[in-house]
């Protein structure tokens, strides 16, 4: 199988004044498409840059990135705005929706950007707030939904666009519990039904519902490891 994203000793250099910041330190891996691997590791170990890399926000100072085997590394600002748009959805801690938007027009606003006609969008708009649950709630603005249901918004607006993966930085990091084991038995479903995940987290419950779990450490990656299937979390989206 050929993997959707690979990374060869990719290295990431910051430059602060005449100092100069290693963020990371050669890391290789690689996921296959309809993974769930769950980037983990403490503040300051270089999760966050990696994210940022995969993400195509950042580029690498040194090394190699494939996505569906086109080297970011070497891609214009053009052809990176149409990666994120296209081919990466995007699930954030803060959820990151437009207060002054129905929920159905937050998700549309990818495809205003990518071009797709009015018609079109509302269609898979809509379709998008359904898969996860939210059918009944589209005219809502988000001070009227949940956080559970802020999230699923922006887990249908991360998905509306077809992309080859979802990235989900810390999605149930504003959440309580239950509509954390809500958000995670959604994320989990899109990985069932054939969606490629790549999730960071710092709580080691949640990296559980992944299949396989990549830890960082002072920018190096130390670990890369299948979740025993007998660990890992099953969530209802309920």
């Amino acid at each position: 199988m050929t993997p959707l994203l690979e990374l060869r000793d990719v290295s990431r250099t910051y430059r602060i004044g005449a100092v100069e910041v290693p963020a990371l330190r050669g890391v290789s891996f690689s996921v296959d498409p309809g993974e769930f691997v769950v980037i983990m590791g403490p503040s300051g170990s270089g999760k966050s840059t990696l994210m940022n890399i995969i993400g195509c926000l950042d580029r690498p100072t040194g090394g190699t990135y494939r996505l569906n085997g086109r080297d970011v590394s070497r891609m214009t600002d053009d052809e990176l705005a149409d990666v994120r748009n296209g081919e990466v959805g995007f699930v954030f801690q803060t959820f990151n929706l437009l207060p002054r938007l129905s929920a159905l027009k937050n998700v549309e606003m990818p495809m205003i950007y990518a071009g797709v006609p009015r018609a079109a969008r509302r269609e898979r708009a809509a379709a998008a707030l359904a898969h996860v649950g939210l059918a009944h709630r589209m005219p809502h603005a988000p001070a009227e939904l949940s956080g559970g249901e802020q999230q699923r918004v922006a887990i249908a607006r991360a998905l509306v666009n077809r992309p080859a993966i979802l990235l989900a930085d810390e999605p149930t990091g504003n959440l309580d519990s239950r509509s954390g084991a809500e958000i995670l038995g959604a994320v989990q479903d899109l990985n069932a039904s054939g969606m490629t995940v790549v999730m960071v987290t710092h709580d080691r419950e949640v990296a559980g519902h992944g299949g396989r779990i990549v830890t960082l450490r002072d920018g190096r990656l130390v670990s890369d490891e299948p979740v025993d299937d007998r660990r890992r979390g099953r969530t209802g989206a309920g």
